[in-house]
């Protein structure tokens, strides 16, 4: 008997490990000091020396049951960008810059292929929010888990100087609120999800001209990251109050979050544009609209309170940064809460 005969490859895990490295070459930044392959990753704070209070800020995540689809369609290249966006996304909405993330995949069985191709995807979320991939977990765990499943968890740690901290302190009556679209579902909700459509292969592999895709397709759509729309709204001189990373619990969970106390969000329906996924969920599954509302991000990723005289400035930020701004609402004064209407 051996450790193999147990059912934990050890060179599997080396297989891995070697498969993963170009993409994790992608992702690195100068001031990471170690190479893949060590007990711990080091990163170099001293660029940051320069800042007036260097505050990290970090963030973890999983992917949650988002994973059922992935399984289903054998797909596997784009649900580390899910992992990584969960987490970027909390750090941005802070006002910090992404440093770096790790992540953990545990397994039923060691194929390192697939390994590889998830954290290609997690290398390419990494790139898109400038943080550098530089250590991880690949834990084999025979009989926890079925041999073709995993799950995919991560941890970012990122910075900002003190004083740019989004903390919606300075939040005040009729500043505006301003939506940046979602590209579909992100990674929240699909315990429902599953519940309200039949995720079988032949049923994710049907074509809806509604969807301009498979089901498939649309449920497996990556989390956008939004880390360069809001540098980019800092770097155009516009002073973020708030944010909001509309994650699960949607609207009326996540946005109370950026306010400070004694202020109140409104939010317009139809200021803003619901992805057709959305409508075809609500509509299969029977689900109340304010229970949409509650659960899913229903088209609005990231949400952002800005002064009115900066409304123009931050739109055009985030313009040019690819991503599409909705002006939603605005804050009032009132006991904190949101309230859609």
């Amino acid at each position: 008997m051996d450790y193999k005969n147990a059912g934990v490859d050890i060179e599997a895990g080396y297989k891995s490990v070697e498969l993963m490295k170009e993409h994790i070459a992608k992702t690195m930044r100068s001031e990471v000091l170690t190479n893949i392959g060590g007990f711990s990753g080091a990163f170099s704070m001293e660029k940051f020396k320069t800042m007036e209070k260097p505050t990290l800020v970090s963030g973890t995540d999983g992917v949650g049951t988002k994973l059922k689809i992935a399984f289903e369609m054998n797909r596997h290249d784009t649900i580390g960008i899910d992992c990584v966006a969960m987490c970027v996304n909390d750090i941005a909405c802070a006002g910090g810059e992404p440093l770096f993330f790790l992540d953990y995949i545990a397994c039923g069985r060691n194929q390192p292929e697939k390994i590889a191709t998830i954290v290609s995807g997690v290398a390419e979320g990494c790139r898109q929010a400038g943080a550098a991939l530089i250590g991880g977990e690949t834990a084999e765990m025979p009989g926890f888990y079925p041999v073709d499943e995993y799950d995919l968890a991560g941890f970012a740690v990122g910075i900002v100087d003190e004083k740019d901290l989004i903390t919606g302190k300075d939040l005040k009556e009729k500043d505006v609120l301003i939506g940046i679209a979602s590209s579909g579902i992100h990674s929240n909700g699909y315990s429902l999800v599953r519940k309200v459509f039949n995720i079988k292969e032949e049923a994710l592999n049907t074509y809806y001209e509604s969807l301009g895709c498979t089901l498939g397709e649309a449920l497996l759509v990556p989390t956008k990251i939004y880390v360069n729309t809001l540098k980019a709204v800092k770097d155009g001189g516009v002073t973020v109050k708030a944010c909001s990373h509309i994650t699960g619990g949607g609207f009326y969970e996540n946005i109370p979050r950026m306010l400070s106390d004694h202020t109140h969000a409104y939010v317009k329906k139809g200021s803003f544009v619901i992805p057709p996924i959305f409508g075809m969920l609500s509509n299969d599954g029977d689900i109340a609209e304010e229970m949409m509302y509650n659960t899913y991000n229903m088209g609005i990723g990231m949400m952002i309170a800005v002064s009115p005289e900066d409304v123009d400035k931050a739109v055009a930020c985030i313009k040019s940064a690819g991503e599409t701004p909705y002006i939603v609402g605005e804050i009032r004064n009132g006991e904190k809460g949101v309230t859609v209407e």
